[in-house]
């Protein structure tokens, strides 16, 4: 998804795309997206696992900032889906 889509500027802005929450490899957290009719129907996060920072704290053991950089681009992603 390029930098600038809606779903990176919502409430919350990412000007990099979606962060890197969980280290897997040393590669770039990217977004993909299907679009239909104009309209992004589904969000991929590649390198990413936002669902890592959306976990108890333990689990994963990611910092607060990391953490809060997840439930932002989830507000996001929420948003996208119920507002845009």
């Amino acid at each position: 998804m390029p930098f600038d889509h809606p779903i990176y500027n919502q409430k919350y802005k990412f000007e990099n795309g979606v962060p890197k929450i969980h280290k897997h490899d040393e590669k770039p957290a990217r977004g993909y997206g299907l679009i239909w009719e104009g309209r992004l129907v589904c969000f991929y996060s590649y390198e990413s696992d936002l669902g890592d920072g959306w976990e108890d704290p333990e689990v994963h053991k990611d910092p607060e900032d990391v953490r809060i950089k997840a439930l932002k681009m989830g507000a996001n992603i929420v948003q996208y889906v119920f507002g845009y």
